[in-house]
């Protein structure tokens, strides 16, 4: 569920993108001018970061973590589903504004004082404030949980260097998310304050400061890049090992590398902010830190070619979009290094060079990643593998159309061409370069036509795709697709990293069970989670239509359903092994 809305999201922030590159294919195009653009310039990055990358990331760590690290379930199911549903009503109430009052204006950053009600009059950024602080309760939830499931719920013999590439990744995301989110829910709240009860935290008129804003949303914005690109890199590491049938190459160093990489990502926020004027030491100390982040890039990078070489490749889609994601990824680092660099920063900022490199690290990292994920774990959620042939026009389309769209954006950002601007004017050689970015936009829309249809053409007439159809390396293929609502049936007993792939060149036909098959108890489920997000999201709106007994109203809905959840002592039930062998003999059969 999570990764399904992620991608219905995923395309409303592409429809988006579309609409802004139509305004941009000529000069003073009269398509979607003013207030409209900010809108959708705004909506466009909100929805791609907070409503899209994250939750699709989610969906595949529900899916995936327990599965690796042979675990019959998260080690807070409840939890999990209020994550889900206070994501679904955060997005929700962010897309509202769409039809009651309009959508927020005031970019993706939301700074003050743009942000405050004397330049943003409307309910646009309360929409903004109240929908992001729903769904960030979503990914405190989710980071929490994974962090117990992964620390609590290991198989027996799987020690943290046994843990697959993706559950690393996920580990080090959840700690990331942990430290991160705080400081934006902070800033949320301090700007709601201002906005609806008349404070002036970021007021300058009143004795505020609207660089705090700054600070703490970039202590969040900065990790958040490699709290959806780090998934990427563990999905990566599992596709590009599994098919070059090949160990991955370093694994301890992979492992440093990404721990590395999240606690860099903490520490140079302020490379966002070399113009604010924090002075020449604070710039020189955040640049170095800044530039360092590559060295741990350098050794994820150079360990995926490693592992490619002399290993059996096959180019099956998932493999594709792997090795599409490395020198686009390579290509964002680059250009970040270049932005690192003060002086040069100053040149670069506000331009389109400065677009162009984040939507190469997004793209070219997490979109890469996710479509390289879907199409490789597909087959475990589903029971089916997607089309090889629509997969393979879905890639090369998304790939030129990709590079036709934000290459030439480098160009234009050096050029001169300034961001978030609805127009240019013509005679200034800016008019084929963005004819060229909005072409290859169309061409990435046109390629997720193909991956729709291959979704619908699976559905219908896909064929079952077995337990293990990659010849896979980790436990999640030594079980049958799609899953049991059990996961396994006997814990595995972990010897190796790649257990399966160990059990497999030891001539087992399986990975060795840690106990024998027995009663297993599962979580009841429980209609507590919606209805709490369901009062979450009227006391949102009545909020934002200050509508105050809404408001009240959403509130004490929250209290009575947490209430009734404080003395539900539902113990759950159980499944007996006579269901279970039932379960694993249609399996097999």
């Amino acid at each position: 569920m999570y990764f399904l809305s992620g991608f219905f999201f995923l395309l409303v922030g592409g429809i988006e993108a579309l609409l802004i590159r139509m305004q941009l294919i000529v000069p003073n195009n009269h398509f979607m001018v003013g207030d409209t653009f900010n809108q959708l310039l705004t909506m466009h990055g909100t929805t791609m970061i907070f409503l899209a990358a994250m939750p699709m990331i989610f969906g595949l760590m529900n899916v995936v973590v327990p599965l690796q690290i042979g675990a019959r379930d998260v080690a807070f199911p409840f939890m999990n589903a209020l994550g889900f549903w206070l994501f679904l009503a955060g997005g929700l109430l962010l897309n509202f504004s769409w039809l009651f009052g309009g959508a927020p204006d005031a970019g993706w950053t939301s700074y003050p004082l743009l942000a405050l009600n004397h330049f943003s009059p409307g309910p646009g950024i309360d929409y903004y404030v109240l929908g992001l602080q729903i769904a960030g309760l979503s990914s405190l939830m989710g980071a929490i949980n994974f962090l117990v499931t992964i620390v609590n719920m290991r198989a027996p013999g799987m020690t943290f260097l046994r843990m697959p590439l993706f559950t690393w990744a996920t580990f080090v995301t959840s700690a990331l998310l942990l430290f991160a989110m705080p400081p934006l829910t902070v800033g949320l709240i301090l700007l709601m304050f201002d906005r609806l009860f008349g404070s002036h935290f970021f007021d300058v008129a009143g004795g505020g400061d609207p660089v705090i804003w700054q600070h703490l949303f970039w202590i969040f914005g900065h990790p958040e890049v490699y709290i959806v690109v780090l998934p990427a890199f563990g999905v990566m590491s599992e596709v590009i090992a599994t098919f070059s049938k090949k160990r991955l190459f370093g694994y301890s160093s992979m492992v440093f590398a990404m721990v590395l990489i999240g606690f860099l990502g903490f520490m140079v926020w302020v490379h966002h902010m070399f113009t604010v004027g924090l002075g020449p030491m604070s710039n020189a100390i955040f640049a170095i830190a800044t530039m360092t982040i590559a060295v741990p890039t350098g050794i994820k990078v150079f360990n995926w070619l490693f592992t490619m070489w002399g290993g059996c490749i096959r180019f099956t889609t998932p493999m594709l979009f792997a090795v599409g994601f490395i020198p686009t990824f390579v290509i964002g680092g680059v250009t970040g290094v270049m932005l690192a660099v003060p002086p040069a920063d100053f040149q670069y900022q506000d331009t389109y060079f400065v677009v162009a490199h984040f939507h190469y690290v997004l793209i070219g990292g997490t979109v890469f990643g996710m479509f390289a994920g879907m199409y490789y774990w597909w087959p475990k959620m589903f029971g089916k593998k997607l089309n090889e042939t629509l997969g393979r026009w879905h890639f090369w389309l998304f790939l030129i159309g990709f590079h036709m769209t934000f290459l030439v954006q480098h160009w234009l950002g050096l050029w001169g061409m300034p961001r978030r601007v609805f127009t240019y004017q013509p005679g200034y050689g800016l008019e084929w370069g963005n004819q060229l970015s909005t072409a290859g936009a169309l061409l990435m829309g046109i390629s997720i036509i193909f991956l729709l249809v291959n979704i619908a053409v699976t559905a219908r007439r896909g064929e079952a795709a077995g337990s293990d159809p990659w010849d896979g390396r980790t436990l999640e293929w030594a079980i049958s697709s799609p899953a049991p609502e059990y996961n396994f049936a006997q814990l595995p007993l972990v010897r190796d990293v790649d257990a399966l792939w160990y059990a497999k060149m030891n001539g087992k036909k399986g990975v060795e069970p840690a106990e024998p098959i027995g009663s297993i108890h599962m979580p009841s489920p429980s209609y507590l989670p919606i209805l709490m997000a369901v009062g979450f999201f009227i006391a949102g709106f009545g909020f934002v239509m200050r509508a105050i007994p809404a408001a009240v109203l959403g509130l004490i809905m929250v209290f009575i359903t947490m209430f009734m959840r404080s003395f539900d002592h539902d113990p759950g039930y159980h499944i007996e092994p006579e269901e279970i062998e039932a379960t694993e003999k249609g399996a097999r059969a």
